[in-house]
């Protein structure tokens, strides 16, 4: 079964840059579509970013044009490169094998991203 690490989350400044990775292993990465979710204690886990094997990208309005999901299949990682960052946007990252429109599989623990001056 396909694990997931996720990494690179940090502090960053309103306006400020991040980049986000998620290694897999333990299955065959490349031919699966992959998703970013973000989620804020006391709220569901929500998605805002998808790649399919092939590399097409689909975002929620609320980071379309700021985020960017990317793979490396060789590497087995997905990226998530993060521009102009919020307050909005503080929050645990994970990433997940994505199968008919949902989460499929184990989560990672995630990674914390917090945005402030």
């Amino acid at each position: 079964q396909v694990q997931f690490v996720e990494s690179g989350g940090g502090l960053v400044q309103p306006g400020g840059s991040l980049r986000l990775s998620c290694a897999a292993s333990g299955s065959i990465f490349s031919g699966y579509a992959m998703a970013w979710y973000r989620q804020v204690p006391g709220k569901q886990r929500e998605l805002f970013a998808t790649i399919t094997s092939r590399g097409a990208t689909n975002y929620v309005d609320s980071v379309r044009g700021r985020f960017t999901i990317s793979r490396d299949n060789a590497k087995n990682t997905v990226f998530l490169q993060m521009n102009s960052v919020n307050a909005e946007d503080t929050a645990v990252y994970y990433c997940v094998r994505f199968l008919a429109g949902g989460p499929f599989g184990s989560w990672g623990q995630g990674t914390q991203v917090t945005v402030s001056s």
